[in-house]
């Protein structure tokens, strides 16, 4: 059974009206209400094949989608207001499914504080194809966090265990908001979500900033997910990625300052390294011993 476009508008009609329109429902661009704060916007995609597998549960990865973006907002500190979702299916996918599609993602934003306010239904040849933009507002003064911040003698937190997303965290994580908008409030300089390999995304961190970072792997805290996989616990931690945590870099006397309210609001939160003048990630053993990751080492990378 084929899908028809038609259908699914008339389908989408009859949903639930997105909250914070102040424009037409329905209409091809969504006119929303003013934000409170600065405006903060991102697009990411979620593709069959390479973010999940032919078969996976279709409202799981239409909140995956969602999920992605969301994401995204969590790691600049913003409170995430409205998606859009452009999707793309061959011909022969079953309407049903689509209808999963896009129920999975108005969930995950409705769960997240934000609705889907619009988006595109297109018919291509390829595999299924969902890209999901999501905006955001900033709340606090002064300058947000971005990667190009990070500074050296900031110290390096993550916001939770790593490893092991492919026993199928990689369909059910939670974007950090909470964590995001404490960071950001605390000043922290920079914030990444972790998407794809700790270590190359703390690389790619510290390229961007300028500066070296060095984490201590003791520290690295491992989800229970990763001690269940074959191989180094340790090793997945690093290098599996769709963890969706956050990292953070944040001056030592401002981490004082709020440390205790950070253990009692989040206590899987860890101090695992530190930022220095430099380059590259520097990676230290229980010894003591220092080497330098190399880029392919692990994680993911498009292309």
């Amino acid at each position: 059974m084929s899908w028809d476009e038609d259908s699914l508008h008339r389908w989408l009609a009859r949903g639930p009206a997105p909250r914070g329109l102040s424009g037409s429902r329905g209409h091809d661009a969504a006119v929303l209400r003013a934000l409170r704060g600065r405006p903060v916007v991102c697009v990411d995609s979620c593709i069959e094949g390479v973010h999940f597998e032919r078969g996976a549960d279709t409202r799981l990865v239409g909140g995956k989608a969602a999920r992605r973006a969301l994401s995204d907002l969590a790691a600049t500190g913003a409170r995430p207001r409205a998606l859009l979702l452009a999707l793309s299916a061959p011909r022969t996918a079953s309407e049903t499914r689509l209808r999963a599609l896009i129920q999975g993602v108005r969930g995950a934003a409705r769960r997240a504080g934000a609705d889907l306010v619009g988006g595109d239904l297109a018919c291509c040849r390829g595999p299924l194809h969902l890209s999901v933009s999501a905006l955001g507002e900033y709340e606090f003064a002064g300058t947000p966090p971005g990667r190009a911040r990070a500074r050296a003698g900031d110290l390096l937190l993550v916001s939770g265990p790593l490893g092991g997303s492919r026993l199928g965290r990689h369909l059910r994580f939670t974007p950090r908001f909470a964590e995001g908008r404490f960071l950001a409030q605390q000043g922290a300089h920079a914030l990444m979500d972790i998407s794809d390999g700790l270590a190359w995304d703390l690389f790619r961190l510290a390229r961007t900033a300028g500066v070296a970072i060095e984490l201590e792997l003791e520290c690295v805290p491992l989800h229970r997910d990763a001690r269940r996989r074959a191989g180094s616990a340790l090793d997945h931690a690093l290098h599996d990625g769709e963890d969706h945590e956050l990292v953070a870099c944040i001056a030592p006397a401002r981490w004082k300052r709020c440390a205790a309210r950070a253990r009692r609001r989040f206590p899987r939160m860890r101090v695992v390294g530190r930022v220095l003048a430099g380059e590259g990630l520097l990676l230290r053993d229980v010894r003591g011993a220092t080497r330098r990751w190399k880029r392919g080492e692990g994680g993911w990378s498009h292309g």
